[in-house]
């Protein structure tokens, strides 16, 4: 990546608002604010104090770099709507890193090794990295791996950001579609019981 660059990273793929600016140099300004509920109201503001906290702006940005999950299924969509909005209106590159990839990345493990992100109801998301890596699983959480574990849950979400933004910046120089919601189940909630509603000639 150029030394010239500066990439805006941000998840809110947990209960929290995390975001990053990685310059060129991989000089690191994180802010991160646990929250359950809000991200949709939070997320933004919160990038634009940490922008101009450091002086940078919109502008100066190579790219943008944003969690997929899987993990909290309307966390996902706000910051990638976001991400892909910023992009459009910027004329940047928007790039999608999944929990695993920043799990990976952050936890530096040898390979092979499974990154593992929780899931509801005794479950995790598990996705194998290395040697004959393959596809992501919806696993028991009692399920025995063949080579060593790092989970999602034991980064800080400054970490979070911070592997967002790496990962992300790496896969700057590629081609790389644009960043989507990574799910492995669907959503909890219920479709309405009511019929719909009658659209009149």
């Amino acid at each position: 990546m150029p030394p010239e660059a500066v990439f805006l990273a941000f998840d809110t793929s947990a209960a929290h608002c995390a975001a990053a600016l990685l310059w060129g140099d991989h000089s690191f300004v994180t802010r991160v604010e646990p929250m359950a509920k809000g991200q949709a109201e939070r997320l933004l503001p919160m990038i634009e104090e940490l922008m101009a906290a450091h002086a940078v702006t919109f502008a100066d940005l190579s790219g943008i770099c944003v969690g997929t999950g899987p993990g909290n299924f309307t966390g996902i969509r706000i910051a990638v709507s976001l991400a892909r909005g910023l992009a459009l209106g910027l004329g940047v590159r928007a790039i999608g890193v999944t929990g695993f990839e920043a799990v990976s990345h952050a936890g530096a493990a040898p390979c092979p090794h499974w990154a593992l992100i929780d899931a509801p109801r005794g479950q995790v998301y598990a996705q194998r990295f290395g040697q004959a890596g393959g596809a992501a699983l919806l696993l028991d959480a009692a399920a025995i791996f063949d080579a060593p574990t790092l989970r999602f849950s034991d980064l800080t979400a400054d970490q979070i950001a911070r592997a967002v933004a790496e990962v992300g910046a790496q896969k700057w120089s590629g081609p790389q579609p644009r960043p989507a919601p990574f799910y492995l189940r669907g959503a909890d909630a219920a479709p309405p019981s009511d019929p719909p509603p009658v659209i009149l000639p």
